[in-house]
């Protein structure tokens, strides 16, 4: 329910968040205290638990319980200082991606799509939401600030 793209640049996600059949705005990146950006789709509840546990240090045991209920758990993209990519899924170990670009949540194949044509994460976030119904509400932009 969610569009979430990083173009080697910039982290967007789309706005939307659903409860059921009642839509409602919200932000989805964040800039973390250390100046790594975090954004999450799956349960808002939980990406807020994720989202404080990676910036407390992300220690293995202390992984909130209901992230490694597979049904229940979200994804958590976090964008290292050096640009690097971490994705937590269903455990505290994260998956590290080399790609310049990547997408994840719902409409993550169109926003793909648009930056290998040249799109930046905004933009593709914005095109994703225009065919998949899941994702809208406008778009939130960071940039990875690196000294």
């Amino acid at each position: 329910m969610t569009v979430i793209a990083w173009d080697g640049v910039r982290l967007a996600a789309d706005k939307r968040t659903s409860f059921g059949g009642l839509h409602a705005t919200t932000t989805k990146v964040h800039r973390l205290a250390d100046g790594r950006l975090f954004a999450g789709c799956g349960a808002t509840a939980l990406i807020n638990e994720m989202r404080a546990w990676v910036e407390s240090g992300a220690r293995p045991e202390t992984l909130p319980a209901a992230q490694r209920v597979a049904a229940e758990s979200c994804s958590a993209l976090v964008i290292e200082l050096d640009g690097s990519l971490s994705q937590y899924e269903t455990t505290a170990y994260p998956l590290r991606f080399e790609n310049r670009q990547w997408a994840i949540g719902s409409g993550r194949d169109f926003a793909v799509m648009a930056m290998r044509l040249g799109k930046t994460a905004t933009e593709a976030v914005l095109l994703t939401a225009e065919f998949c119904h899941d994702c809208g509400n406008g778009a939130d932009e960071l940039t990875l600030e690196t000294e």
